[in-house]
């Protein structure tokens, strides 16, 4: 196995690699930017980086959210080098705070491994109602929020 190295890749190329490859989720509808892990050459994962999908968490433009990791299986180390890349670039550009979410039956080392911290369970559901039903297209079960913070 030749070493991971991070490379740029535009939103687009990170959404069609996430709507190929994510084993439970469509890709995001956008993002404020993402980031790629290669090995010889070729991608073989990606973060997504946008606005935060809670509301409550969009206060001040300082928090950004991991919208999407994606990495191809069998690639150790990947998850946690797009954490971490995704986390510089975040703080780089002014960001204080960088929150991500992980289903709740995920042990989290990878997010662990670059250094966030679990601040709890969160979401979890179906956004359908009764006045406002939804096809789930998602897991529904809880989730920990995972945060890193200058």
């Amino acid at each position: 196995m030749s070493a991971l190295t991070l490379t740029p890749v535009t939103l687009r190329e990170a959404r069609a690699f996430v709507a190929r490859h994510h084993r439970h989720h469509r890709a995001p509808q956008g993002g404020i930017f993402a980031v790629a892990a290669a090995e010889r050459d070729e991608v073989i994962g990606v973060a997504i980086v946008g606005r935060p999908v809670a509301r409550c968490l969009q206060t001040g433009g300082f928090v950004a959210e991991v919208t999407r990791l994606c990495v191809l299986p069998g690639h150790k180390n990947a998850c946690s080098m797009l954490y971490a890349a995704s986390w510089r670039a975040a703080r780089a550009m002014g960001y204080r705070r960088l929150i991500t979410y992980v289903l709740d039956t995920e042990t989290g080392a990878s997010v662990k491994a670059a250094g966030w911290k679990c601040v709890g369970e969160a979401g979890g559901g179906s956004w359908g109602r009764a006045s406002r039903p939804r096809v789930d297209l998602h897991p529904t079960q809880r989730k920990l929020r995972w945060e890193v913070a200058a």
